[in-house]
């Protein structure tokens, strides 16, 4: 009996070490893009830290040219001190997964650190999309004791964030914020530094705390208080540039922003005359942070600019106010900008805006139609039209005979009289 126990007991053991050696080769970290479906992707979420999901369609374009950048990221990301796994599912196929995580467009990628899913709106190049993703496995302070190791870091850290640096603070002053924008922003503290890095990032005392945009060519220091509302301020504040562009990826992250937006719709966003606007609309920005400054062009995304009663005939520049979702409010008469003193013209636009001479507009028509198919994908607007199609077709089909014969053949009953008008039969179709 005992010797029968102990067979069980060992046989068991032997068991289990079998599956787990099964999951373990099933989720193995070997560089290589794992593919997920319904009966995996729950374990392979639980199973790693830190997963890079790419949900796609096997008929989508850009799926196909992402696929290969992907293969070229996912042994590098697999050989961090941290590793982070790539895998795959195929959202058409896969539709509760598809639905479960709001998926409406392809490719969809989504980072889950954690098990917690997180959308990624980074580059897509094998090279930019693993420096990009070595953000969400670094710490969440750095700390920095030498010039060169400020330089190494900024230069690690790319272009993508903003980049935060304390110098002459205690990590812990920044430690809870680092942690809270983590997936928004590099946080590091430099602890030793010459004057010479003073001199180059413009900070003349300590403690300062030093916000960069690398990609805007953007600078601003904060030198206190250091209070917890005052520092996550400034820090909010400078997660964006002074002037933003909108495109489709911007136009995402807009959505984590409470502020107003200054919408300035130009012409085109390479002119050199925008090139001058946007300076004096960065001037402005500085003045105005409670406010979030964007502008965008008509030659790049006419489709944008025309929600707002923008068409070829409009005179360009002009501003509105929007909320970033179906309002947006014209200052009266000062809607376009001249010009002439165009930094003058944008101090009254946001004067008249503040003193509330605005009218409020909606977004509407045509062209904000096609630009919502643009976000979520014109697939889905033709299963839903397919699919209302071929309910009409049931529903006629499914009509007897002799009501859809009756349906072609002159009535009898005048049309004046009290039967056609008050008897409505079951299976009449009513407007």
């Amino acid at each position: 009996m005992k010797a029968m126990r102990l067979a069980l007991v060992l046989s068991a053991i032997l068991l289990l070490s079998f599956l787990t050696s099964i999951s373990a080769t099933q989720f193995a970290i070997d560089g290589k893009v794992l593919e997920l479906d319904d009966s995996n992707f729950d374990s392979a979420i639980s199973s790693f830290d830190y997963i890079l999901v790419d949900f796609y369609a096997p008929w989508c374009g850009h799926c196909k040219r992402l696929s290969p950048e992907l293969d070229a990221a996912a042994p590098v990301l697999a050989g961090l001190k941290k590793p982070m796994v790539i895998a795959k599912v195929n959202a058409d196929k896969y539709t509760r997964l598809a639905s479960k995580y709001e998926i409406d467009g392809f490719p969809t990628l989504k980072i889950f650190m954690h098990g917690v899913p997180t959308d990624y709106y980074g580059p897509r190049k094998a090279e930019l999309l693993v420096r990009f993703l070595r953000k969400f496995v670094a710490p969440d302070v750095a700390i920095l004791d030498s010039d060169s190791a400020v330089g190494d870091f900024i230069e690690e850290a790319g272009t993508y964030f903003p980049i935060y640096i304390g110098f002459g603070m205690n990590e812990s002053v920044v430690s809870d914020l680092a942690v809270k924008y983590k997936k928004k922003a590099w946080f590091s503290v430099a602890k030793d530094f010459s004057d010479n890095i003073m001199e180059l990032y413009d900070f003349d005392k300590v403690p300062a705390l030093v916000s960069l945009h690398p990609t805007y060519n953007e600078r601003s220091i904060f030198y206190g208080p250091f209070d917890e509302k005052f520092l996550e301020d400034f820090v909010k504040q400078n997660l964006f540039p002074l002037c933003m562009p909108i495109n489709s990826e911007t136009l995402k992250s807009l959505k984590e922003d409470e502020r107003k937006i200054v919408l300035t719709l130009v012409e085109d966003e390479n002119d050199e005359k925008t090139m001058d606007l946007i300076k004096l609309l960065k001037a402005a920005a500085s003045a105005n942070r409670d406010l979030l400054f964007s502008y965008v062009g008509f030659k790049q995304w006419q489709d944008f600019v025309e929600t707002f009663g923008i068409d070829k005939k409009t005179k360009l520049p002009r501003m509105v106010i929007w909320d970033g979702n179906e309002e947006y409010f014209s200052v009266v008469d000062s809607e376009s900008i001249g010009e002439e003193n165009q930094g003058s013209q944008i101090t009254r636009f946001l004067e008249g805006f503040r003193e509330g001479r605005t009218e409020s507009k909606k977004i509407s028509g045509p062209s904000f139609i096609s630009f919502i198919n643009s976000l979520i994908g014109m697939r889905l607007i033709f299963i839903i039209v397919f699919v209302v199609a071929v309910l009409m077709l049931i529903q006629t089909i499914g009509k007897p005979d002799d009501e859809r014969s009756e349906a072609g053949q002159p009535s009898n009953v005048p049309s004046s009289g009290p039967e056609s008008r008050g008897v409505h039969r079951s299976g009449d179709k009513e407007d």
